[in-house]
């Protein structure tokens, strides 16, 4: 046999080994713990319609103001939009899936054998929408400047076991990881990627109001901070064609109209200054959305169904206040808001009532612990008087909030608190009182009778509304006793539970601790999550997160609806199936044309 190569056979070996390589043997879809929906041939996702024209207007109001066009910082507010319609990432995730994505910016990817690291391969023809190609130098300077200090802190938190990063060639990039972690790969193709001429000259904090240079749809085209911003579908977009595209943004124009106050900006949608309106207040929904264009059809009201991780939506208490630190003193005014009457009197009776922080979905504890619950919390040596009965005494108010208040009377009692006066006092013989923060106006009609409900305990709540950017960096810095928090969850969790719940994030300013939550089996929990090896251990551990997290009282729990409210001029086409996991307003901007 022949051993000698010849030179012209050895390089067209080498020319095979690259296409092999970059082409055929990578990988195009990633899905946790199933197949993916779609194959590697696959035209475009079920729920667009491919035959969709691209033209015209589409109008939208958005609340408060921005301050940036910069997305990543965090001290400063982005406008509507910008996220999505601007930057583009290395994966497209799917709306139909629980957790899959597919090749966008990357024709495909390799994970090692060993799990510890994965390879990214760029498409040739992904640009900037200044027509630079994007390159895997692009892919490093947007990871290296995302988890530098100036970024906000999320990103380091959700990427934190990426250990190096390693350019290969131009056009593919490899990231080396700490250990073993089931779901990074498929977050590593989360990175939103942008120009380094975006920063040319300047740094990361500095880049207010440049225009970023990314690979989007859109550009922007014009803007006034608090007031306006408008953005224009790029002509030479790079993806129009791909499968992760075809069918996709089909607006000319996207315009979000900014107002300070949603009851002044739905007058403004009824009389025409605006196409369509995502609605989350109830009242609003059931008494305002009437007059002469609901009439004669020109508006039409729409409930859209979904199978959304509702998570959790509550009054958080700042648990790095002296005053919330006791979880008997949580618990007690948690029995102080009254659900029942607030959903017949203020909501319509449109919420449902969330028991659990994975609301609507198969992640949620029942009541009683499963066996495989507790032989979880033994392997991880979770004390077995953790492992209990979900606490729901609170929820059932069938005997009326006079009993909810006879048991939170209870609790103070034991404590030793003392009533004086009208006026509860602690141990310490301190009053006791609490502020709320609020950036909406129109949560103030539910405290009020929360506070009522306090008041007859003897205790004061203290509530206004404010500056939304002041409202902002309040929460980013921990400045409040006790606020609304939103801990929205995807079908597959992650990594994004470090930033929600686990003890590393509790005093990093911005991140989405905003509760100071320090448990040992939380984060215990949280990692056998993040690392599990079957969707099926996934469960089990969600299931007893989710009942350590509830019966803490880390959380006030407030309420759900699996449905999206919305409201639009008779002018827009439509896909016939809706995805079964989206938000309304990125699935309309997605997937809407004008007719």
């Amino acid at each position: 046999m022949n051993y000698i190569i010849s030179f012209k056979n050895l390089i067209l070996t080498v020319v095979l080994l690259i296409f092999t390589v970059h082409g055929s043997s990578a990988e195009k879809s990633i899905a946790l713990g199933y197949e993916p929906k779609y194959d590697t041939g696959f035209v475009h996702f079920d729920y667009v319609d491919p035959t969709s024209t691209k033209k015209g207007t589409i109008r939208l109001s958005a609340f408060g103001t921005f301050e940036s066009l910069n997305p990543f910082l965090l001290k400063s507010l982005a406008p509507a939009g910008l996220n999505d319609l601007v930057f583009e990432t290395l994966m497209e995730r799917s709306l139909d899936e629980p957790s899959s994505s597919y090749g966008h910016i990357a024709s495909g990817y390799n994970l090692a054998n060993d799990g510890l690291s994965v390879t990214y391969y760029i498409k040739d023809n992904a640009t900037f929408s200044n027509g630079d190609s994007i390159t895997s130098s692009d892919v490093l300077f947007s990871y290296s400047t995302l988890i530098s200090e100036v970024a906000h802190p999320q990103y380091r938190i959700y990427w934190a076991d990426i250990k190096s990063v390693k350019i290969l060639d131009e056009k593919s990039i490899k990231f080396i990881f700490k250990r073993k972690n089931p779901e990074l790969h498929m977050i590593i193709g989360d990175i939103p990627i942008f120009s380094r001429k975006w920063l040319e000259g300047k740094k990361f904090d500095q880049t207010i109001l440049e225009k970023p240079i990314a690979s989007g749809p859109y550009i922007i085209d014009s803007f006034e901070p608090g007031r306006y911003i408008t953005y224009k579908r790029n002509q030479n977009y790079w993806a129009i064609e791909e499968p992760t595209r075809v069918g996709m943004y089909n607006f000319d124009y996207i315009k979000f109209k900014y107002y300070k106050d949603m009851t002044v900006g739905l007058e403004a949608f009824k009389a025409g200054e605006y196409d369509y309106i995502f609605e989350n207040h109830s009242k609003r929904w059931a008494r305002d959305y009437s007059g002469p264009n609901f009439v004669n059809g020109s508006i039409k009201k729409l409930q859209l169904k979904h199978d959304n991780n509702a998570g959790i939506q509550g009054f958080i208490f700042n648990t790095r206040k002296e005053i919330f630190q006791n979880k008997k003193v949580r618990e007690a005014i948690t029995y102080a808001f009254d659900f029942k009457w607030s959903n017949q009197n203020l909501f319509y009776n449109q919420y449902q009532r969330c028991t659990s922080f994975f609301s609507n979905s198969e992640l949620s504890a029942n009541i009683k612990p499963s066996d495989n619950e507790r032989k979880l919390a033994k392997k991880l040596s979770i004390p077995e008087k953790k492992v209990v009965n979900k606490n729901l005494s609170f929820i059932n108010q069938s005997s009326g909030i006079r009993e909810n208040l006879k048991k939170a009377k209870n609790i103070f009692d034991e404590l030793g608190w003392k009533v004086r006066k009208n006026v509860l006092h602690d141990d310490n013989d301190n009053p006791v009182e609490f502020d709320f923060l609020l950036a909406q106006k129109g949560f103030e009609r539910i405290l009020a009778p929360f506070a009522k409900n306090l008041s007859k305990l003897g205790i004061k709540l203290n509530y206004r509304t404010i500056d939304v950017s002041l409202y902002q960096r309040r929460v980013d810095t921990f400045d409040f006793d006790m606020m609304v928090m939103s801990y929205p969850q995807k079908q597959s969790p992650g990594n994004e539970l470090f930033a929600m719940f686990h003890s590393s994030s509790s005093d990093k300013k911005g991140s989405y601790n905003v509760g100071g939550i320090k448990n040992n089996s939380v984060d215990k929990l949280v990692d056998k999550i993040v690392f599990s090896s079957s969707r099926s251990e996934m469960i089990t551990a969600s299931h007893l997160l989710d009942r350590l997290l509830w019966n803490e009282f880390y959380l006030l729990p407030n309420w759900y609806i699996n449905q999206h409210r919305i409201a639009y001029f008779d002018k827009f086409s439509f896909p016939r199936k809706l995805p079964r996991y989206y938000q309304p307003t990125d699935y309309i901007l997605k997937t809407w044309s004008l007719k």
